[in-house]
Order: C-alpha cells, then sequence, then structure tokens
C-alpha cells in the first residue's frame, strides 16, 4: 500500500472549521515551523477509518480501556521489542507528562531528589519543583569531534546523586539529541540504579523511530530483568503515528506495588480516557505497522538531506539522530550569530523565519531542536531561509 508524505497539509488555514495548531499558529504568517515534536504528516489510514467509525456511532460517553487495546500492546511489546509484558501492568494516561509528574508524587516524599540528565525534554526539567521534590541533574558528554555522538556520562551521574535521590527521570531513545543508547552505556545506567536503589521513568515514546537500519528497540525494563521492579516505562502512539492531540498514554508497570501507588496518586488528577485516544491507540498497534515503516524511509531521507545541509552551514554542528523526527543543532559557534543580544533560537526566527526550539528550555543555551518531520517541499523551504542567514 502506498502512504502519502510529500503532498503538504493545510494546517494553517484548514478549509473546514478553525482549528488552532500550536505547531502553526504560535508564530507570525510568514514562518516556517519546525519546531514541536509534531509531525505534518495524515496518520495512518487505518487510524482515520477506525476513527470515522467510532465517531458515527454518535456518542462519546465515558469509555473503558477496552482489553483488546491492552492485548495489541502485549502483542506490539512481543513483536517489536521481544518483551512479553502482562495486560494487567498497563496503566493508561492522558499523556506523558502527567505521567512524569504523577510519578514523582507516587514514589517520592517532599524533599526527595528528582533526578534526569541534560539536556533533556523541557517538562522532565519542571516535575521536581511542581511536585515539591529536590531537582537534580547531571549533564550528558557532548561530542568531542565532527559525527561523534551525544554520550552517557556515568561519573557526571554519580556525581549527582545524594541520599536524597529516589527517582530518575530517563528518555530512550533520547530527546532531543536522538540517541540510541549502547548497550555498555544502559548497563553502568542498570548499576547505578540498583547500587543507589533508585526507581526510573523511562520515556520510551521515540521507541518506534529508530533510523539506522536493522536498529531494534530495547525496553529498559527488558534488557535488565532483576530491574524491572524498579522501572516505570511510559509508551504512547503519539509520536509514531503523529496522534499527539490524542492524549493517550501508557505506563507499563510490572511491579504490582508501583502499580498501586502509581493509580493512587493519579486519582483525581487526571480524567477517564480518552474514547476517542484509546480507538486510535488501538487501530494504530494492530494496523499501522506498514505505514510506520514508509514512515521511517521518508525520515532517513530527510535526516539525510539535513545532514548535508548542515555540513555546509559554518559553526554548526549536528550528530546525526538516530531515531526519531528531532535533530540537536550547536549553533554556539555559528559566525552569523556571534555576538547577538538574542538566543540562536529567536535571531533565526526573527530574521530567517524558522521556528526552532530553544536549547534553553533543555538546559542548554545556544543550541536547537529542529524537526524534520514534515513534507520534504516544507524542509527545503525552511532549509533555504536557514541557508540564506547560517551560510552568509
Amino acid at each position: 500500500m502506498e502512504f502519502d508524505f510529500a503532498t503538504p497539509v493545510e494546517r494553517r488555514h484548514p478549509s473546514v472549521g478553525d482549528w488552532p495548531s500550536q505547531k502553526w499558529h504560535r508564530y507570525g504568517e510568514d514562518v516556517l515551523p519546525l519546531w514541536v515534536a509534531d509531525m505534518d504528516f495524515v496518520s495512518p489510514p487505518a487510524v482515520i477509518e477506525a476513527l470515522q467509525a467510532r465517531v458515527a456511532h454518535g456518542v462519546f460517553g465515558y469509555g473503558q480501556v477496552p482489553d483488546s487495546l491492552r492485548q495489541a500492546v502485549c502483542d506490539w511489546s512481543a513483536e517489536h521489542y521481544d518483551w512479553a509484558i502482562e495486560p494487567a501492568w498497563q496503566l493508561w494516561l492522558p499523556g506523558v507528562v502527567p505521567a512524569l509528574h504523577l510519578a514523582s508524587l507516587a514514589f517520592t516524599a517532599p524533599g526527595d531528589g528528582v533526578l534526569t540528565v541534560t539536556p533533556i525534554y523541557p517538562p522532565f526539567l519542571h516535575v521536581a519543583e511542581r511536585t515539591g521534590r529536590l531537582p537534580q541533574q547531571a549533564a550528558l558528554r557532548p561530542p568531542v569531534a565532527a559525527g561523534e555522538p551525544w554520550r552517557l556520562d556515568l561519573e557526571a551521574l554519580e556525581a549527582a546523586i545524594t541520599p536524597a535521590t529516589r527517582l530518575l527521570l530517563w528518555c530512550q531513545p533520547h530527546n532531543p539529541t536522538g540517541r540510541v543508547w549502547t548497550r555498555e552505556e544502559l548497563a553502568g545506567l542498570a548499576e547505578l540504579v540498583e547500587r543507589h536503589e533508585l526507581l526510573v521513568v523511562s520515556d520510551e515514546l521515540h521507541c518506534d523511530l529508530l533510523l539506522d537500519e536493522g536498529a531494534r528497540h530495547t525496553p529498559l525494563a527488558a534488557a535488565f530483568p532483576a530491574l524491572a521492579s524498579r522501572i516505570q516505562t511510559l509508551w504512547a502512539p503519539s509520536k509514531t503515528f503523529n496522534l499527539a492531540g490524542l492524549t493517550t498514554a501508557c505506563a507499563v508497570i510490572p511491579d504490582a506495588g508501583l502499580r498501586r501507588r502509581f493509580a493512587a496518586a493519579a486519582k483525581g488528577l487526571q480524567p477517564d480516557g480518552n474514547v476517542l485516544g484509546l480507538v486510535a491507540a488501538e487501530a494504530a498497534y494492530r494496523h499501522g505497522n506498514a505505514w510506520r515503516q514508509a514512515l521511517i524511509e521518508t525520515l532517513r531521507d530527510h535526516r539525510r538531506r539535513l545532514v548535508e545541509r548542515v555540513a555546509h552551514w559554518p559553526g554548526v554542528a549536528m550528530s546525526a539522530p538516530e531515531s526519531t523526527y528531532l535533530a540537536w543543532l550547536d549553533l554556539r559557534e555559528a559566525p552569523a550569530l556571534q555576538g547577538a543580544e538574542y538566543s540562536p533560537q529567536r535571531l533565526l526566527l526573527e530574521r530567517a523565519g524558522v521556528a526552532l526550539s530553544d536549547g534553553a528550555d533543555f538546559g542548554w543555551p545556544g543550541f536547537v531542536r529542529l524537526n524534520f518531520g514534515t513534507t520534504a517541499a516544507q524542509l527545503e523551504a525552511a532549509l533555504s531561509r536557514l541557508d540564506g542567514m547560517l551560510q552568509g
């Protein structure tokens, strides 16, 4: 079956209704948005068909998570991750960001330390303060030469652990660098987790979009079964199948005690499941794999194009992302941006008309995150604008 990832979809001025889009309406009419992790592709046909059938029913009352969805996720995990999970391990949520906060409330006490590594998806950096906990951070090790990846700095991570540390907020594959962590890095992490008796929330939202040929995701809890009782794994169809607006995610918690604590913390703080989101999730996991494979081919081509372009931007560095549709660019040495009063993100927004995510929000000023999950034509238009500023 052929899927169309080339035809631009009108999102700023849709022909029917008025549907404001965060991505397309945050900035001005002439700005090309490559910021928030929201793709510009039509979702899988199987998802759209399932939603149309559900809408045709006409009643949208409070729903329940169907057993068929729980089994679909079990089947997906077994087939794609070689991890056998149980339906009862799943707690369905309105999103991963609420799950991060609920985990802090469930698994720590006021004054306990909540640790993460930077750069990191911005909500990670606010979980501790929003839940009355102690924020703790350790930095990743940036590339020392062109083409090298970002790396997990185990020494820095251990130095950040104190007697107060209780919870590690982890991300694999990593947002924003696109790293797929090596077995060696994960083994070092697992050893620290066990020795310091930490609990872990592992955000694995981008795990179904590994870009290198033959790459296969292994969940942290599957890689180290002895630690599974310490780990809460977060999955969602939102990034893989472009369903973010349907606010549906899943926490996989093998340990019954942690599951009870998490469920208790969530009471009254989150709504019941989004009935359309649950329908979309099941259709995606059951029937969306062919679409996903075609998407990955498109993203590989866009990654190649981006790598070629960045090579011609003096002073700009980027490690090619190994996963997802997000690229992390170091603009600190770009001659075109030196001596400016504003951040690189703001300069590129105002002078090039391209909206990127500001690295300062991820804990690393001077960087930007670029979303290449858009059509080739839209990506080329944005890159041409960036050429005009960064090549000069």
